[in-house]
C-alpha cells in the first residue's frame, strides 16, 4: 500500500458501519485452462452510517468485482464483505439494499411506471404502498413525465433515471450506485447530485463508482481508489485533496519577452499569453524567490493565489501514474 493510503480517518469520524469489506479477494478462472485472474487482492475498508463513500479507479481494478461480491453475485475467494454485520451472500444482507447497475436493463414492453412497480413487488413492498412509492420516486428523479411511454422509446438518460428509481422504490438504508451520472445530460448529472445528497439527509448510506472524478469530490464524505485490485488511497476527500496542499499559481503580467525565462526559472508555466504569464510554484521559499525575479525584471503581479491538489490529481498520481511506471519497470 503507497503511503497515500495509509491517510486514515480522523477519531471518531466512522459512524456504525452499514458496509464493511474485509480482507477481499475476488479470483476468476478464464479459458479452457482455467488460468487464474486475481481481480481483488486483499482490499479493506468500511462504509459508516450515513456516508457517501467513492470507489473509484482505472478500468480493471477491481471496482465491479468488489460490488459484485457485496452484491451476493460473485463468491470470495477469501475475506468477506458484509452489510450491516451480516454476509453479503445471505439473502437477508440484501432486503436494504438499492442497486443501479452501470447500464440498466429495463424490460422494453413495460412502461418506466410498470418497471419500477414490478421492482417494488420483487422487493416486498406491500400493494397498499406499491403506487404511492412508485408515484414518489418517478418523480423525485425526474422521470414522472414519461411514465407512461414504453421504455424501448426513451433515450439512456431517461433509462438511467428509471433505474435509479427502481434502486429507491423499496425505501433501501443502503445505496449501491455504478456510475449513476452515465448518459445524463449536465443538468441532469446536477439533479442526481442533488438527489444523491437528499437521501443523504434522510438517512440512507451511499457507495457509488464513477469515472467522473469531478462528481465523486463533489458528493462524497470518503473515497477508496484501487488499482489492480489493491487499495492505494483511502481517506476522507477534504484530507487527501488539501494534504498536498503546497502550490500557489502566481499570476503576472508586462512581463517583458527577454524577462520570460529569468522570471519562470524551475517554475511550471500553466499559461503564458503575450505580456502575462501564470506560474504554478511549490513552496513558500520558491514563490518568495519567483516573486523576487517578477519584481527585479519590471513585472507586475495580479495575484497569487493558492492551489490545492484535486481528486482528478491525486487520481493521475496515485492510480494511473504509478501504475504506468510498474508497467514500463516490468517491461524494461
Amino acid at each position: 500500500m503507497s503511503e497515500a493510503a495509509a491517510v486514515t480517518e480522523k477519531a471518531g469520524a466512522l459512524r456504525a458501519p452499514v458496509v464493511s469489506i474485509e480482507g477481499l479477494h475476488v479470483v476468476y478462472h478464464v479459458g479452457f485452462l482455467r488460468k487464474k485472474v486475481h481481480a481483488v487482492r486483499g482490499i479493506s475498508f468500511d462504509v459508516g452510517e450515513g456516508e457517501i463513500v467513492g470507489l473509484v479507479g482505472p478500468n480493471g481494478s477491481g471496482k465491479t468485482s468488489t460490488i459484485k461480491v457485496l452484491l451476493g453475485l460473485v463468491a470470495p475467494a477469501n475475506g468477506a464483505a458484509k452489510i450491516l454485520g451480516k454476509v453479503s451472500s445471505e439473502p437477508s444482507a440484501r432486503k436494504d439494499v438499492g442497486f443501479l447497475p452501470e447500464n440498466p436493463y429495463v424490460y422494453p414492453y413495460l412502461t418506466p411506471r410498470e418497471f419500477v412497480d414490478l421492482c417494488a413487488r420483487l422487493s416486498g413492498v406491500s400493494s397498499a404502498e406499491r403506487e404511492k412509492r412508485t408515484n414518489e420516486v418517478l418523480d423525485r428523479t425526474g422521470i414522472a413525465y414519461a411514465a407512461d411511454r414504453p421504455v424501448r422509446s426513451l433515450s439512456k438518460g431517461m433509462l438511467q433515471r428509471t433505474g435509479l428509481a427502481a434502486a429507491l422504490v423499496a425505501d433501501p438504508k443502503l445505496l449501491v450506485l455504478d456510475e449513476p451520472m452515465s448518459g445524463l445530460d449536465p443538468l441532469g448529472r446536477r439533479e442526481v447530485r442533488d438527489l444523491i445528497h437528499e437521501e443523504r439527509r434522510r438517512g440512507r448510506t451511499v457507495l457509488f463508482s464513477s469515472h467522473v472524478l469531478s462528481d465523486v469530490e463533489a458528493l462524497c464524505d470518503r473515497v477508496v481508489i484501487l488499482r489492480k485490485g489493491e487499495v492505494v488511497v483511502r481517506g476522507s476527500i477534504d484530507e487527501l485533496v488539501r494534504r498536498d496542499a503546497k502550490l500557489a499559481e502566481l499570476t503576472l503580467r508586462r512581463v517583458g519577452e527577454g524577462a520570460r525565462d529569468a522570471i519562470v526559472g524551475d517554475a511550471k508555466v500553466l499559461r503564458s499569453l503575450e505580456d502575462s504569464l501564470a506560474l504554478e510554484i511549490e513552496g513558500e521559499e520558491a514563490l518568495q524567490a519567483a516573486l523576487a525575479r517578477a519584481l527585479a525584471n519590471g513585472a507586475i503581479v495580479v495575484s497569487v493565489a493558492p492551489r490545492k491538489d484535486s481528486l482528478e490529481d491525486l487520481f493521475v498520481r496515485e492510480a494511473v501514474g504509478k501504475e504506468k511506471a510498474a508497467d514500463e519497470s516490468s517491461s524494461a
